[in-house]
């Protein structure tokens, strides 16, 4: 049996179940502060739980990890393993923290337990930050790839003219407008479930077109290293496991929850195994030239570059609305019951789509906001966060010992890789505005 939850993170969603709304509580994704559904009896199985944990680490991070490599070079694969591996630890530091206290539900409940309510503000702040930057590189992602299927589609309206990937956007936009209003998401959530199968289905794409197209082919070359592009390859890869935010709504829903430990290691050895994958593979077939989507590399006459492109642009689709959502219902949560009204909920829904494009309008460029995300969002819910709340939980600071200068190091390494990542990421829109 697989588990259904509310869940929006950072680019991937399990699946959802039909929530009342007073079964909803307070949590987040992902996550990458959101609603998620928890799971009031504990029924899910092993492989149900694996094939959920997969899917919140599978998403749209696998187009933009070939350009990733590339930044950084060969050798930059270390950094991916390095990262997975640190995820992973930090996975096990949020089931240990939930061991300590029962009443642990959601990740803001973690941070809660740690640091009071500044703790739960910061944790809830940094999640819906990034459900608001996701949903927008959402945006980006689809003006992009329709502008390479559809050029030269500018138009004019009242002598203004609109270039082909801001239209896009505005109509993509337009489309899923309609998806915010929903009360009932269960529908969307059973199609934005396939994040699993779409990964695997993009990557056997893109081996096709490689393998069967001669114009294409795998070329051996490319940098070795490239010290300079270090910090984006690593907020990119940061980027790709960024479903922590989930993890505890997982955990609550096992069946059998010593067996969490088992399912984070599967999950995480199967998705890093995929980014390596489409990385070495994307990289190999445009080297230096692959875009910050490899789907915009693809041939547009083959049909298994068609299979790839057109599976990318309808899971950002049916995952937008429960990106949003928890935002949604968070603001409204802190408007007087008389506002609480359905009226305002769609007003609340609207503005949010129409904010996200004019943001994606504004900074239309996937690459930099993914690795600005990576970087400052990512890094801080994935690695720094569980760690720090970890040491206050365990009341490890307080010890010296192998476990407390690892955390300690891997803290150090999480605020370095944010600092520098964060910086080369606004720089970089800065210039390209």
């Amino acid at each position: 049996m697989i588990a259904k939850f509310h869940y929006s993170s950072s680019m991937s969603v399990p699946l959802l179940s039909k929530l009342k709304n007073n079964e909803l509580t307070e949590g987040l994704d992902e996550d990458k502060g959101q609603s998620v559904h928890e799971s009031t009896t504990r029924t899910v199985s092993f492989s149900g739980t694996c094939l959920n944990g997969l899917n919140a680490l599978s998403g749209v991070g696998i187009l933009s990890i070939p350009y990733a490599l590339a930044k950084g070079g060969w050798l930059s694969l270390i950094l991916l393993l390095i990262i997975s591996m640190v995820a992973f630890y930090s996975g096990l530091l949020i089931k240990r923290c939930m061991d300590k206290d029962c009443n642990i539900k959601t990740y803001p409940d973690i941070g809660a337990l740690a640091f009071g309510k500044v703790g739960r503000l910061l944790v809830s702040a940094s999640m819906y930050t990034e459900l608001y930057l996701v949903a927008t590189g959402f945006l980006i992602l689809e003006g992009d790839n329709l502008d390479n299927l559809f050029p030269n589609s500018d138009i004019e309206i009242a002598g203004l003219v609109i270039g082909g990937k801001k239209l896009f956007v505005i109509l993509v936009g337009v489309v899923i407008m309609p998806t915010v209003w929903l009360d009932d998401l269960s529908l969307l959530s059973y199609i934005s479930a396939s994040g699993v199968l779409a990964s695997a289905i993009i990557i056997c794409s893109i081996f096709f077109t490689a393998t069967f197209d001669g114009s294409i082919g795998f070329h051996l070359n490319g940098t070795l290293l490239n010290w300079n592009g270090i910090p984006t390859a690593s907020s990119l890869y940061a980027f790709c496991y960024c479903a922590h935010p989930v993890f505890p709504s997982l955990y609550n829903s096992m069946r059998n929850k010593h067996q969490f430990s088992n399912v984070l290691f599967i999950c995480f050895v199967l998705s890093t195994a995929g980014y390596a994958s489409m990385a070495i593979i994307g990289y190999l077939m445009f080297g230096t030239e692959v875009e910050s989507q490899i789907t915009l590399n693809l041939p547009l006459n083959r049909i298994s570059s068609q299979i790839a492109i057109y599976t990318t642009l309808v899971n950002p689709i049916s995952k937008y609305a429960l990106m949003v959502t928890p935002i949604t219902n968070a603001i409204k949560g802190l408007l007087p019951q008389q506002y609480k009204k359905r009226f305002i909920s769609i007003l609340i829904g609207t503005t949010l789509v129409i904010s996200t494009i004019i943001v994606a309008l504004t900074v239309p460029f996937f690459a930099y906001l993914t690795s600005l995300v990576g970087a400052f969002l990512s890094i801080t819910a994935s690695i720094i966060l569980p760690c720090s709340c970890y040491l206050k939980i365990s009341d490890t600071y307080n010890k010296f010992g192998y476990e407390t200068v690892a955390i300690v190091t891997i803290i150090f390494f999480g605020i370095v890789i944010g600092i520098f990542g964060t910086y080369t990421a606004i720089v970089d829109i800065i210039n390209h505005m």
